[in-house]
């Protein structure tokens, strides 16, 4: 999920803009472990390809979570793929969420 798809659900249900500004409000971002320009791929795994690279330094939403490809990282060995924009995942094994699991709802 997305804040454009929030904004259409939102607006499909008759919901207010104040309803569209709380939910990104309430939207938290992840850092990505220092010292990564990180790979997004198109999908949960190693096997997609990468569709852009994240700067050093940046912090990432996470609309939802769901199973993949296992990857090493900072953060231990996960199969926990987060998705943080359409068509857009990064491994959980580089973002610092505090959490071993799943600190989002499940991708659909």
């Amino acid at each position: 999920m997305s804040v454009d798809r929030v904004e259409v659900e939102e607006a499909a249900s008759g919901g207010t803009a104040e309803a569209v500004a709380t939910a990104a409000a309430a939207l938290t971002y992840y850092p990505i472990a220092p010292g990564v320009r990180l790979n997004v791929r198109s999908g949960p795994g190693t096997s997609y390809p990468v569709v852009k690279v994240l700067a050093e330094g940046t912090k990432v939403p996470i609309f939802c979570q769901t199973p993949g490809t296992s990857v090493s990282g900072p953060y231990g060995t996960t199969n926990i793929w987060d998705n943080i924009g359409d068509s857009q995942f990064v491994s959980d094994a580089y973002v610092r969420t505090g959490s071993d699991g799943y600190v989002a709802a499940h991708c659909a």
